[in-house]
């Protein structure tokens, strides 16, 4: 048995691939995971909007960029129109950004549990003096982020002990190390794409390290200790500001020595090339020297590629502990040139104890630092946080929901021919369910008298707290053909496939109701064939969104719903379909000119309203 969790996260991070960075990358794959589990997870970040971004994720244009910080003035009108419209449960905010500060001013945003996750402290440069500076800014709103947030998620525990500016608020952190997808196993580039861009000698010592060329990475350490051992070599991945000086470090052992140096500055490297030199290397290295690098989520890469490390001891940072618990590697005392050169010999000598250190390498990265067991860690922490998030029992795709108002006595016929077809999960809901026990079928009475949309709502929370990943809706008065409901999973299941389907019947409405709808697709810009159809495949996410107090205000399941979904970014798709004739009942077309009248005034104020759930959260 798995488990799945339901409820809506907003996450609040500084930028999101195809931007270069461990942070960025984290982001990406934990929304992806958590999404895969279950939870309804977005993403606002910094940057242009992309023609591949995933409806989920939304980006804001930087004008400027001060001393790392993005300045992205559309970020707070953003932040509050997604809270307003999405109703999280949980919001996420990545630490360190200055965009995260703008929750501090929205009462909205107030109101809801905060989960801060503290993947490094701004840290007084013994480089950068305006970065020191700046801080000085920067520390109060810090400060009222960590005691506004519920829980503080460190990623090690010697970054938490060595946290200046985490101490005050220990009771409210826990540890739950960094993850990332696994992606060793994807194919690599072609050999001669490596090797036009980097040759590794034959017969070397291969040696890796991959990161920005900046201050606290260290690469100097480890050029000169590299610089004067035979027989080995050291490729550098990555760009960056100190990209000059390193350049001029590596000519002048050129010119004292006469020879030609056995390191090689990459610069920027593509994916595939960059799994491409774990895959090649050795020893993978990490000789960064100031706590700037907090965690190192380049080391778990190169531990997916079965390759040990050799780190820095950099006290305080996670970088040593993380070698350690997965027993990958081996630390060496901060910028201590004797050492670097000791631990390459030494693994440069017994292939075996490579071997070892890299598969036990291999085995934390699939566990303990895999990017499922963090996304389930911070899961129990949303949990704690809020009543909305739950974890629920996954045995099935899909759950079939029959709703109605009245009662068919041909709906135990239908139900025999879906189970006949191999549809086993039946959920019937409304006034038929507490009237009439059905054979094949749970059934889930109302308490109150129910509309048809609270129905359907009732049944989508019902899939929700049972982890069911997609469900379908049937109007017990307007049966399917059985097989249609597979023509709905189909168009659901193409690439790129939309979040609801809905079945359109053959017309049955009057020319009343059809003027009103030609006046609402002219007024929303919504074209359906039949937007009333309550024959409907709701994926997750619209599930989600269909289940929220939003969607209860609305009490309208045709045009409010395919309002609701356009408004958070759902894709909607419409299948013809046939009803199963030998059940058919005559519709009632409401075709008079009071009612189409009633209804299309109805329509029109919701349509032109700004609707939404501004009620106070508990």
């Amino acid at each position: 048995m798995t488990r799945s969790l339901h409820g809506r996260v907003l996450h609040v991070g500084k930028f999101f691939p195809p931007h270069r960075g461990g942070m960025e990358s984290f982001l990406a794959d934990l929304i992806t995971e958590q999404r895969q589990q279950g939870l309804y997870a977005i993403g606002l970040v910094h940057g242009l909007p992309r023609h591949d971004d995933p409806s989920w994720l939304h980006r804001v244009r930087v004008q400027t960029e001060v001393l790392y910080a993005p300045m992205g003035m559309g970020f707070p009108f953003k932040l509050r129109r997604l809270i307003r419209e999405f109703e999280p449960d949980v919001i996420h905010l990545h630490m360190p950004n200055n965009a995260a500060f703008w929750a501090l001013i929205m009462r909205s945003a107030r109101r809801i549990p905060w989960v801060v996750h503290w993947q490094s402290d701004v840290v007084p440069s013994r480089v950068r003096r305006a970065l020191s500076a700046a801080y000085m800014l920067y520390e109060p709103f810090e400060r009222a982020i960590l005691a506004q947030a519920y829980r503080v998620i460190a990623t090690s525990p010697p970054y938490l002990a060595a946290s200046p500016t985490l101490q005050p608020w220990l009771d409210k952190c826990c540890i739950v190390p960094l993850g990332l997808a696994d992606q060793s196993l994807d194919s690599p580039a072609p050999r001669t794409s490596l090797s036009k861009q980097a040759l590794w000698r034959p017969g070397a010592f291969r040696l890796l390290s991959i990161g920005r060329l900046v201050y606290y990475k260290g690469f100097e350490t480890l050029i000169q200790a590299v610089s004067s051992i035979p027989g080995v070599q050291l490729l550098i991945a990555g760009e960056g500001e100190m990209r000059p000086a390193l350049e001029a470090l590596i000519k002048s052992f050129e010119a004292e020595t006469g020879q030609e140096s056995p390191v090689q500055l990459l610069g920027s490297v593509s994916e595939a090339v960059k799994h491409e030199l774990f895959e090649t290397c050795d020893v993978f290295c990490l000789a960064s020297c100031e706590r700037t690098e907090s965690f190192g989520l380049v080391l778990i890469e190169a531990m997916q590629h079965a390759k040990p490390c050799i780190v820095s001891d950099l006290p305080g940072s996670g970088m040593p502990w993380v070698v350690k618990e997965a027993g990958a590697g081996v630390d060496v005392p901060l910028d201590d040139l004797g050492a670097w050169r000791t631990a390459i010999h030494q693994f440069r000598g017994s292939p075996d104890l490579r071997q070892q250190m890299g598969e036990s390498g291999k085995r934390a990265a699939a566990g303990r630092f895999s990017i499922a067991t963090c996304a389930w860690n911070i899961a129990r922490l949303y949990a704690s946080a809020s009543p909305e998030i739950g974890l629920a029992d996954q045995d099935n795709d899909s759950l079939i929901i029959l709703h109605t108002e009245g009662e068919n006595p041909l709906a135990q016929t239908y139900i025999d021919a879906l189970r006949l077809a191999g549809w086993q999960d039946i959920l019937v809901v409304g006034d038929q369910a507490q009237r009439r026990h059905l054979d094949g079928a749970l059934p889930l009475p109302s308490v109150l008298s129910m509309g048809a949309w609270n129905s359907i709502q009732t049944g989508l929370r019902y899939a929700l707290q049972h982890g069911y990943k997609r469900v379908f809706t049937v109007d017990i008065n307007r049966f399917p053909q059985v097989k249609s409901l597979e023509d709905l999973q189909n168009a659901m299941d193409q690439p790129s496939g939309p979040d609801v389907v809905i079945g359109a019947f053959p017309k049955v409405s009057g020319k009343h109701r059809d003027w009103a709808w030609k006046w609402l697709k002219t007024l929303t810009g919504i074209s359906l064939q039949d937007p009333s159809s309550g024959f409907r495949l709701y994926n997750h996410d619209a599930m989600v969104v269909s289940a929220s107090r939003e969607a209860t205000l609305l009490d309208h399941e045709d045009i409010g719903s395919l309002l609701l979904f356009r408004k958070s970014r759902l894709r909607v798709s419409e299948v013809a379909v046939a009803p199963l004739s030998e059940l058919a009942q005559p519709v009632s077309p409401k075709d008079s000119f009071a009612s189409t009248l009633h209804y299309l005034a109805a329509t029109t104020v919701l349509c032109c309203s700004n609707w939404s759930n501004r009620a106070k959260r508990r």
